[in-house]
């Protein structure tokens, strides 16, 4: 099946009550594993690359991989840039390929970040391809703060900056380790009392795994972003690999005793987000 935008994926999942995983990709070991796992699902799969990825592999080749797996996937995937923090990221992402522009204004005050999310959602439009913006700034474990997001600030921000898909900071942090946590429901219910887009959750790790289902199909997210507990998973994979066979040094056979178990705490994740 070929590559899809955000918007063919998360309009269908607003209108038939459930949620697509936004998958962070380090490697090409992941990004394969996720791939495996959403077709042994049979669910879409958005594939995300964010800075830290980018730091690490360089977007043209990041489009090339993505659309290499998605030709050749019998489910639809998406190409996703995740926290593009200037309208150079974004130019550069949709020139390699990319089918989502994620720009992350969030730090911004209200009008520079509508006017600048929507001057890439209108490049982005203009391509073919889809935008998601982010309206209150969603902080990281054992650093910054959240600032949680204000249900009139949602409104007009999803109003003026023409975004298909809208993150919201409503007690999810990146980068958490555990499911201790949980979401802000009464400020969920009250962003989508004033505006209809499409959802998204950053930091979906640390949200507890029956609140996510029950937020999948009941409420207006159709996106989580998952990435810290896939990561430990493939960590968690990894050590024992080369701590099997210390004299083993060939890193293609030890990589490849990764795919199995990410795969699998893939499918786990899936199958909490999935329709009936």
């Amino acid at each position: 099946m070929s590559l899809v935008t955000l918007t063919d994926v998360l309009q269908p999942a607003l209108r038939n009550g459930y949620a697509v995983a936004g998958l962070v990709t380090l490697g090409w070991e992941d990004m394969r594993a996720y791939v495996a796992a959403a077709e042994a699902e049979g669910v879409p799969v958005i594939l995300q690359a964010g800075p830290s990825c980018r730091a690490h592999t360089p977007l043209p080749i990041l489009g090339k991989m993505f659309r290499h797996l998605a030709e050749h996937a019998s489910v639809p995937v998406v190409a996703h840039l995740d926290h593009g923090h200037t309208f150079e990221d974004c130019r550069e992402a949709l020139d390699c390929g990319f089918t989502s522009l994620m720009f992350d204004g969030s730090r911004k005050a209200l009008a520079q970040n509508i006017e600048e999310t929507a001057r890439i959602a209108e490049m982005a439009h203009a391509a073919g391809i889809s935008c998601e913006g982010e309206i209150g700034f969603v902080g990281y474990r054992g650093g910054e703060g959240s600032a949680g997001t204000d249900p009139d600030d949602a409104a007009r921000f999803a109003r003026e900056s023409g975004v298909d898909a809208m993150a919201i900071s409503v007690g999810n942090v990146h980068l958490q380790q555990d499911r201790e946590g949980g979401l802000d429901e009464a400020r969920i219910r009250a962003i989508e009392a004033v505006t209809e887009v499409p959802l998204v959750i950053h930091g979906g790790s640390g949200v507890p795994m029956a609140q996510r289902a029950a937020l999948a199909h009941g409420s207006n997210i159709c996106k989580f972003n998952i990435g810290t507990e896939l990561r430990m998973a493939f960590g968690k994979a990894l050590r024992e690999a080369v701590n099997h066979d210390p004299e083993r040094f060939d890193r293609v056979q030890i990589m490849q005793e990764t795919h199995d178990p990410v795969v699998a705490a893939t499918r786990e994740v899936l199958r909490g987000l999935k329709g009936a």
